[in-house]
């Protein structure tokens, strides 16, 4: 299509990404705040459904499962569809699946969570695939960077919001909005982004057999193995951050949340150099991002006591958390240009694994008696293998073709 190839040139005079990347990343804000919303109304959601706390818990636990096993399938069974039809079928399926859910009991909502999840990953993939035929290869890292900053604001901005509304509205008031939200991003995904990628309209006609066989190159494996990695290296300290401040910091409650959005805020500053620097050096990214967790969670571990060291040890462990994943997708696309879309819902699946996995790495430390800021030196050691990684990626993409 002309206009978009006009759009793609106009990207790569001006810097400027095109207005559909940035569709994009508002749509993945308003889906992946329902998977931050419930951990702030679970309590809410386990009265009102009249089951345990702990059995509220596997909702949050369905989630993750549709995103780590759902996703991949469902970029397979997609691959022949237009980009733009499979985004809003996958943001159409989720709406569905929260609203089935919202009028259900906690079977069915136990259900469409991981029907949600499916959906999540399935957008999630076809995103970051759709936001790079958007622009020119050298933007791939920046653009996939803007899509991701949907899931950091989701994290900072759109969970706790969610919270606060369902407190005046009951629990369910905030999937609601998500659902609003959601509709709207498909909406705008229908009437903004083109029918085709920035190819003129004649995408490379999609492979099973090709992108099974992209899965099977080693180097690829190493940056999922990075993301699992380094994805729980940061998690695992920020879902223990707030329990951290007011057990052994003596943070008052009113500036917890506070104190917690500086995270996400170094979480957009980080994306933002990420996103600029992995297009061209994106081991320098990953190498950088990777150390700073090690070094700032032994920091945080050691200085948990001062404030005045932990207030901008949050910031900038955020920072260095976001530097990642630019960098990563880029690897990945990089790695799988010719067959991206397993490639990149794997990816998801490889973050949302990340994420997964922290509550039991924790509790395998706390359940022992160890202290509170355990987990931060946990961090500090999943970075740290991570580096072995990267290194490895490094001299692999130095070999001679």
């Amino acid at each position: 299509m002309a206009g978009t190839t006009v759009e793609t040139s106009r990207v790569t005079s001006s810097g400027r990404l095109p207005a559909g990347v940035y569709l994009l990343g508002f749509s993945l804000f308003a889906m992946g705040s329902a998977e931050f919303l419930l951990a702030g109304v679970l309590p809410a959601v386990a009265a009102d459904l009249d089951v345990t706390l702990s059995s509220a818990g596997f909702l949050i636990t369905a989630f993750a499962l549709g995103v780590v096993i759902g996703g991949p399938p469902f970029a397979v069974l997609s691959l022949r569809w237009p980009r733009r039809t499979a985004l809003v079928a996958t943001q159409g399926l989720f709406a569905a699946g929260v609203v089935a859910g919202l009028l259900g009991d906690y079977q069915v909502l136990l259900l469409t969570r991981v029907v949600s999840g499916i959906a999540y990953a399935g957008f999630f993939a076809v995103a970051s695939v759709t936001a790079i035929s958007l622009v020119t290869p050298d933007r791939n890292a920046r653009a996939s960077g803007v899509v991701v900053s949907g899931l950091s604001v989701a994290m900072v901005a759109g969970g706790p919001a969610g919270t606060l509304l369902s407190h005046f509205t009951q629990w369910r008031g905030g999937f609601w909005a998500v659902v609003v939200l959601t509709v709207a991003g498909g909406v705008g995904c229908l009437l903004g982004l083109p029918a085709a990628g920035s190819d003129g309209g004649r995408p490379p006609q999609p492979s099973v057999a090709r992108e099974l066989a992209t899965m099977r190159r080693p180097m690829l494996w190493g940056i999922y193995a990075i993301t699992i990695l380094t994805t729980a290296a940061y998690m695992i300290t920020f879902n223990y951050l707030a329990a951290m401040l007011a057990g052994v910091t003596a943070v008052p409650d009113v500036w917890i949340p506070a104190i917690l959005a500086l995270f996400g805020a170094g979480a957009f500053a980080g994306l933002s150099i990420g996103g600029r620097v992995s297009d061209r050096r994106p081991h320098l990214a990953l190498l950088t991002g990777a150390s700073a967790i090690v070094i700032l969670s032994v920091v945080l571990a050691v200085a948990i006591r001062q404030v005045w060291a932990v207030v901008p040890t949050v910031f900038l462990i955020g920072v260095a958390a976001f530097v990642l994943n630019p960098a990563l997708y880029g690897r990945v696309f990089a790695i799988a240009a010719d067959a991206p879309t397993l490639a990149g819902a794997t990816t998801v699946s490889a973050f949302q694994l990340g994420i997964s996995v922290t509550p039991v790495v924790a509790a395998a430390s706390l359940t022992q008696g160890a202290a509170l800021t355990s987990v931060c030196l946990i961090g500090a050691a999943l970075a740290a293998a991570a580096v072995p990684f990267i290194l490895l990626d490094r001299a692999r993409q130095a070999r001679p073709a």
